[in-house]
C-alpha cells in the first residue's frame, strides 16, 4: 500500500502503523497496540506518541501524633472546632434569609 502523504501527527502515525500491521496479519505489540486495545481511538488521540504509561510514584510520610491521654483528645477537639465552624455558618446564613424574608 502507498502514502500519499506522511502522517503529520503523532496519533495519526501509531493509527497508521497498528493498521498496517493488522493489515499484514500480524497485530503489532507495543504501547501504542496497549493503548488502542483499552481505550480506542480516543486513547490514541489522548495520548499520540506516547511509549508507555506514566509513572506514579506515592510516598508515605507517617504523621507524629501526641501521646494518648484519657483526659484530653486533640481529633475531638479538632472535630468539635469543626462543627463550630460549621454551626456558625449556617447560624448567619439562617440570620439572612430571616431578615430576607421579612422583608
Amino acid at each position: 500500500m502507498r502514502e500519499f502523504w506522511p502522517p503529520a501527527d503523532a496519533a495519526q502515525a501509531d493509527y497508521e502503523r497498528l493498521r498496517a500491521a493488522v493489515l499484514a496479519g500480524a497485530p503489532a505489540a507495543d504501547a501504542a497496540a496497549v493503548r488502542f486495545a483499552r481505550g480506542g481511538l480516543a486513547a490514541l488521540v489522548a495520548r499520540p506518541g506516547a511509549d508507555s504509561d506514566p509513572v506514579f510514584v506515592a510516598i508515605l510520610r507517617g504523621a507524629s501524633r501526641p501521646a494518648w491521654t484519657p483526659h484530653a483528645d486533640p481529633r475531638l477537639e479538632a472535630l468539635a472546632a469543626g462543627y463550630v465552624l460549621l454551626l456558625a455558618d449556617a447560624d448567619e446564613e439562617s440570620i439572612k434569609q430571616a431578615e430576607e424574608v421579612a422583608r
